[in-house]
């Protein structure tokens, strides 16, 4: 087992890493037990698959009451998260009430937006089932529901209490899952951590064929990463807007399709590559550099397609990202890879050429 400290100034918490700790881990059964109530949100997909684990005689979670949604992104909305919130009321929660977030990243942002707002604010775990969520967004309290104008509009952060990541359920992860989360995972090495971006390069085929010690390594990397960065900056105003590569893209690709054709990571995966290409026309980053990261996203596998989706739309969502700044846009570019920079005012026309360029790439290759 491994834990990784969160260094939040006023409420530190730590990542537990290590197999079966979802039931068994000892910090998560005193939360359990010291509550009044424990309500376990996740969806239906997950719960058909590990509610006979999560029921075994001794599991830490065979107490907590089942709150389940549908599966998919296109779920976590106001709707949803009012459902939830009554629920949890009608159930009996006070204020010494434990919310518990067993999935990936929709339902951990939901559910902890739920112990955000029920009773000013509730007791949270997050227990992250996919990759995804494992390594990036279980880590630093962002909350949120999507709107139809953009993703993750309307939201707080919201620090959990603990985060328990079991690598066990990745060996039920379905493949696009993985690969989804394997695009994120080539975020951190390409603007944080070079020596990470070249074990995932080295690895890929194993880490696609779930190879547990090698998932486990890069689990450890992006969360130690990520603890660090939330430590300095919990609210995202200076340094933590760097994980943001490849996500302008990514959310204004998301909301145009209505949240129902790109995993979130796919979508990270197609902006990773215009932020790319962009920072090569930038001379930010060497051709051999970019020829690299955009081969590493390729490998992990072939992206749902974005031929059909025309840039004025795209442009238009992306100008209605949650990180614009009086419409001007804030983009994540890498400078070498294992570095990146925040760079404002980048020329429209530059913008749209890059995704015009990717697009055309995928349409050629389809």
């Amino acid at each position: 087992m491994v834990k990784i400290p969160v260094p939040i100034s006023d409420r530190p918490y730590s990542v537990v890493l290590g197999r079966g700790e979802a039931t068994e881990n000892p910090a998560l059964k005193h939360l359990v037990e010291t509550s009044t109530s424990a309500f376990l949100i996740t969806n239906r997909t997950i719960w058909a698959e590990y509610s006979h684990r999560v029921r075994s005689k001794g599991s830490v979670l065979a107490s907590a009451v089942p709150l389940l949604i549908p599966d998919g992104e296109r779920f976590k909305n106001l709707q949803w998260y009012e459902w939830l919130c009554r629920e949890v009321v009608r159930r009996g929660a006070d204020r010494k009430s434990l919310i518990i977030a067993m999935g990936g990243g929709v339902v951990g942002d939901l559910a902890g937006f739920v112990a955000s707002t029920v009773l000013r604010g509730l007791d949270l775990t997050q227990v992250p089932t996919t990759l995804l969520a494992q390594i990036d967004s279980s880590i630093g309290g962002k909350t949120a529901v999507n709107l139809p104008e953009g993703k993750n509009l309307v939201g707080a952060f919201y620090q959990p209490a603990l985060v328990v990541t079991d690598p066990l359920f990745l060996k039920t992860l379905p493949p696009r899952e993985l690969r989804a989360g394997l695009y994120e995972a080539i975020k951190y090495g390409v603007v944080l951590n070079r020596e990470l971006f070249e074990f995932i390069e080295a690895r890929i085929e194993g880490l696609l064929r779930c190879d547990l010690e090698a998932l486990e390594t890069v689990i450890r990397h992006c969360a130690a990463a990520k603890a660090v960065i939330v430590g300095q900056d919990e609210h995202e105003s200076g340094v933590r807007k760097i994980l943001n590569f490849g996500h302008t893209l990514g959310h204004a690709l998301e909301a145009r399709t209505s949240y129902r054709r790109f995993k979130h990571g796919e979508a990270v995966g197609w902006g990773m590559m215009m932020a790319t290409r962009l920072a090569e026309k930038l001379s930010l980053l060497s051709p051999g550099d970019s020829k690299r990261v955009v081969a590493c996203i390729r490998a992990v596998g072939r992206l749902p397609k974005i031929s059909d989706l025309a840039d004025s739309t795209i442009l238009r969502h992306m100008r209605h990202d949650k990180k614009a700044i009086a419409g001007k846009l804030q983009l994540v570019l890498p400078t070498e890879i294992g570095s990146g920079r925040i760079v404002e005012g980048v020329d429209v026309k530059m913008i749209r050429g890059s995704y015009l360029e990717i697009q055309k790439e995928n349409f050629a290759s389809r």
